[in-house]
């Protein structure tokens, strides 16, 4: 294909070629860097504005040049300079996904991280960015974390799930009260052991952020149970990788249905991100739907359900402790399984505020704390 020099590019029918600082040669769709010229975002809602739609045909460079840390195109169509920075460019130019800073690696940790468990208090996170920062690190790396010094008040938990998010409701509302009730729609609503789950899977797409917000806790028993399921699922990956993919590939449904409600979604017990590592799990016995599979697939999805479940309850994973008043829970949905040990309702008072906010949300807050923007 006929080519030109035209300085540090070199252009041809679909594209650029352009030399990029350190000498690498890299080649530029057309269409594309048209399609992302600075210019194309407007400045203040950053959204894009440019319609690309409107183009008929390639758009075709009348002049193409380097100048210091910027290429600048010329477009014959309709006249309009682009500058493209170097740096941006570059970021493009290798076809991989942008990097995002909210992908930090997952730490597993196992029964005897209580200790370690990361902590916040509630007034540092209402006046320091970076407090908030750390908090955020905390639930994408470990995903939980404890804040402390929460006032025995309904705004406190509104302010504080509000740092990360907008109050996500679920079918129990905008929040929910985790302690005895006269009429218990849930499990949870009981003094009895509560078996190791993840909220509300029978939701489409189930709550991402989970806050428990102990006001009061002066029962005999009741220890809280916590695991990390991505450590569980990595260890069962190793053991079994025959058990590890029927998890990770049949969805098998879960249900809800009192009072007027009938929730149904099917979801995957692990869930992949995707670099095909373990971001979280789903999975609630007491919300287990009957698994309407092919009888003949259940001869293997079953053993394979059961060893996992098996090893959410191995105490090599159980972190086991007693949620103090004045103290929120914050964790993963996706990734945290919880449960609690019984306890007597007559001995004293247990009293959990809970709420949700959204998962994405908060990995978009934590981006903006730390990210330049694209352009910068």
């Amino acid at each position: 294909m006929d080519s030109a020099q035209i300085e540090a590019v070199m252009t041809e029918e679909t594209g650029l070629h352009v030399t990029l600082p350190g000498g690498q040669t890299v080649y530029f769709n057309a269409w594309w860097l048209r399609d992302n010229c600075p210019t194309s975002f407007d400045p203040e809602t950053r959204e894009r504005s440019f319609d690309i739609f409107h183009h008929a045909a390639t758009p075709r460079p009348a002049e193409a040049r380097v100048e210091v840390d910027a290429l600048v195109v010329r477009w014959a169509e309709d006249d309009h300079v682009s500058r493209y920075p170097l740096g941006m460019l570059a970021a493009y130019a290798g076809g991989a996904p942008r990097h995002d800073p909210a992908d930090l690696p997952r730490r597993p940790w196992f029964a005897d991280h209580y200790p370690a468990l990361t902590r916040v208090s509630h007034p540092a996170l209402l006046e320091d960015p970076g407090e908030r920062r750390r908090w955020m690190e905390a639930l994408l790396v470990e995903g939980v974390a404890i804040v402390t010094d929460m006032p025995d008040t309904d705004e406190a938990l509104t302010r504080t799930a509000g740092l990360l998010g907008t109050i996500r409701p679920s079918f129990f509302g905008e929040y929910f009260d985790v302690r005895t009730h006269i009429k218990p729609t849930n499990l949870a609503y009981t003094s009895k052991a509560l078996e190791l789950h993840t909220d509300v899977p029978a939701e489409e797409l189930a709550p991402g952020i989970q806050y428990l917000h102990c006001r009061r806790n002066s029962v005999e028993g009741g220890l809280n149970l916590f695991l990390d399921g991505t450590a569980v699922a990595n260890d069962l990956r190793a053991a079994d990788p025959e058990a590890f993919d029927l998890l990770t590939e049949i969805e098998v449904p879960f249900y809800k249905e009192h009072d007027g409600i009938d929730m149904r979604a099917r979801q995957r017990v692990i869930e992949l991100d995707r670099n095909g590592e373990v971001s979280g799990v789903t999975i609630s016995q007491h919300m287990a739907d009957i698994f309407d599979l092919p009888q003949r697939v259940l001869d293997r999805y079953y053993p394979a359900f059961v060893k996992f479940g098996r090893m959410l309850q191995d105490e090599k994973y159980v972190m086991r402790f007693t949620l103090r008043a004045g103290e929120c829970i914050s964790f993963d949905n996706h990734r945290i399984v919880h449960g609690r040990a019984a306890y007597s309702a007559t001995s004293g008072e247990r009293y959990l505020r809970g709420t949700y906010t959204d998962r994405g949300e908060m990995r978009g807050l934590y981006r903006a704390l730390v990210s330049k923007g694209r352009f910068q």
